[in-house]
């Protein structure tokens, strides 16, 4: 297909996505009723109001308890948006407000409100917080899809046949910035020798160049020390990914780098360690904002003395309403010049804006054009919202793993037809000469990356001498795989929310733990403070194995250091112990969800010293990846039966 019959293609299945998106949503939310809603955890009904109070960038903020249905599990976190509603009017038209949720903490929701004032009707009782469908995030992708298309003999026509078109190298018209490049060093002290040819690609395209970051490898620290090199030369960069949790932490490596950096984005959507890198927490702080506070406060106080004036009144009060009003719209078209004028100081002198790919959409971006846009985290990105940082940028650096977890897609049909390939992907199969793969990995130990790195890095990862052979204690396997076929041991299928689990893997499992926990020693464990991570790939084993670790007389003690979570929840992170929970054990040999081995690559490398895996060798067998995994462990002994543990 050309360029344009692939982007009409996207539009087309992005279209798709959003409709599954929202049927989601309307069968979760618009469809049930109120008590229904909250029995499925998708609205918390009644809250009781805790606390209000002024927050970054003088927006108010909402603190809420919920008063029951205190265990049950709900879909609320960090950066959804969300409705707070109250029925206390008695009307039809609940009274309500959006907001942005901040952070949730057991049965404590915090929510940022989107408006000026507090509702009159917040203390009127009867409240409640619904999860809302976020259409902004879909108009702004095909708003960019559209505007894709349509570009003819520009520079945003040029990348999208680089990136989309027929064959051509990136590196034709690499002249004049090699010239540029060449007066400074491209080697860089704190990189590896892959990681420096990572850099020399970056600096010496003109177009377009991807960083493979296999789990370990220091993408990360790569990108961030290309960030700062080209900054060097460009004064100024847009760095942007799918995810807000991936963004902060690049705006933090950032920082502690010394580089000027503006993260741009709803407060509530930001980590505590980076919201003080914000452009309203910025604004806050701007030499100019004390005046733009007092016309603030002086623009509310003369709207509040025109709003006392009543309807029947005299020529002289209607005469001084009038002149008050002029003087509100004179304060406010001061205050909106002020506000401008620290925006555009704030950016003009930023080295690297940070935001989100939809949040390059941001009003205060609009207009601004960049040399260079780098997309961390791109394999994970859907392609329509790649393009919206790129309509603003003339060369485009792409960094992530198209070996990892791939885009989350609520369209079966979608994600079939294309919309799972992301634009990291299709460019690093069209030009590989523009690739360059990170080798040398810091995190695991060798026998832990060896299966991975065969199978997934054409065995091209080295272990770095610092983790290649560390392990909890001297002599101790590095890796189990604990084989439960004929065991009996069954998954199961919940009946509302359709996941899968298997109580007697999940209590092997917390037995497996506990007594790695007690070969270790409980003491020795915290005084060493020894992560470890309990991954399993649905989110009925999660809850499952959440109740086991919390009965647990070993591991409750220990429950700061352990986290128990789905395999997605884990990209990015790592832990001294990782134990995988499979779940699937059938006779027909079905692996479902486990068919998309990324996940399950995302899963094994989480490990540093210790890998912990429980499965059924009958069920997974099926599988061609599960086959090859199986034949590893056997190989090098790690592979035991559970029948030898039950004994």
């Amino acid at each position: 297909m050309t360029s344009h019959q692939q982007l009409q293609n996207t539009h087309g299945l992005i279209q798709l996505e959003r409709q599954a998106d929202l049927e989601q949503y309307r069968q979760k939310v618009l469809l049930r009723s109120l008590q229904q809603r909250t029995r499925e955890g998708v609205t918390w009904y009644p809250v009781r109001l805790k606390r209000d109070y002024i927050g970054t960038g003088e927006r108010i903020i909402v603190e809420l308890d919920r008063t029951n249905h205190l265990d049950q599990p709900h879909s609320f976190q960090s950066g959804k948006l969300v409705s707070v509603f109250c029925n206390a009017s008695g009307k039809p038209e609940k009274e309500h407000v959006s907001g942005v949720v901040n952070y949730v903490s057991d049965n404590t929701l915090v929510v940022t409100l989107n408006g000026d004032d507090l509702p009159a009707w917040i203390d009127d009782g009867m409240l409640g917080v619904d999860v809302m469908f976020d259409e902004m995030t879909y108009k702004e992708m095909e708003h960019a899809l559209k505007v894709v298309m349509k570009a003819e003999d520009n520079r945003l026509a040029e990348l999208r046949e680089i990136l989309l078109g027929e064959p051509t190298s990136g590196l034709q018209d690499a002249s004049s910035r090699l010239q540029i490049n060449n007066q400074q060093s491209l080697t860089s002290n704190l990189l590896n020798e892959s990681q420096n040819l990572a850099l020399n690609k970056i600096m010496n395209t003109p177009d377009v160049a991807f960083i493979h970051g296999p789990p370990g490898t220091g993408k990360t620290t790569t990108l961030v020390q290309a960030i700062l090199a080209t900054v060097k030369i460009e004064s100024q960069v847009l760095v942007s990914t799918p995810s807000n949790a991936a963004i902060d932490l690049l705006v933090e490596k950032l920082s502690d780098q010394g580089s000027n950096v503006v993260r741009i984005g709803h407060p509530a959507r930001v980590t505590e360690q980076t919201l003080s890198k914000t452009l309203d927490a910025r604004i806050a702080t701007h030499p100019s904002f004390p005046e733009l506070r007092a016309q603030r406060k002086k623009l509310e106080q003369l709207k509040g003395m025109a709003s006392k004036y009543k309807r029947n009144f005299g020529h002289h009060e209607r005469e001084q309403r009038r002149l008050m009003k002029e003087e509100v719209k004179s304060l406010k078209s001061d205050a909106d010049m002020l506000e401008f004028y620290i925006v555009n100081d704030l950016l003009n002198n930023a080295q690297v804006i940070c935001c989100t790919l939809v949040g390059s959409s941001h009003p205060v971006l609009r207009g601004r054009k960049f040399k260079t846009v780098f997309i961390d985290e791109a394999a994970q990105a859907l392609e329509p919202a790649c393009w919206i940082p790129i309509l603003k940028s003339g060369r485009v650096i792409l960094a992530g793993d198209h070996c990892q977890l791939p885009p989350t897609i609520k369209s079966i049909e979608a994600a079939k037809n294309g919309l799972a390939r992301t634009l990291f992907e299709k460019g690093i199969e069209k030009h590989p000469d523009l690739a360059t793969m990170l080798r040398i990995q810091y995190r695991m130990h060798q026998d832990i990356m060896k299966f991975s790195s065969h199978y997934f890095y054409n065995d091209q990862l080295i272990a770095h001498p610092s983790v290649k052979n560390a392990r909890l204690r001297p002599h101790q396997t590095p890796l189990e795989f604990i084989d439960t076929a004929g065991c009996g041991y069954s998954e199961a299928q919940d009946p509302e929310t359709l996941s899968r689990f298997n109580q007697e893997e999940a209590h092997l499992l917390i037995q497996l733990v506990e007594k790695l926990v007690e070969e270790i020693g409980p003491e020795e464990w915290m005084e060493q403070s020894v992560t470890m991570g309990i991954i399993t790939p649905y989110r009925a084993q999660v809850d499952h194995l959440h109740k086991l670790a919390e009965s647990s007389v070993v591991l409750e003690p220990l429950h700061k250091l352990i986290t128990i979570n789905t395999v997605d929840a884990f990209q990015g992170q790592e832990r001294d112990v990782i134990a995988i929970s499979f779940v699937r054990s059938n006779e027909a040999g079905e692996v479902g969800f486990l068919s998309d081995i990324r996940r399950t690559n995302v899963a094994m490398t989480r490990a540093r010293k210790k890998l912990i895996m429980v499965g059924d060798s009958a069920t997974l067998g099926s599988h061609p990846f599960y086959v090859k995994l199986l034949e590893y462990v056997q190989k090098n002994d790690f592979y035991r039966s559970a029948y030898e543990i039950r004994q």
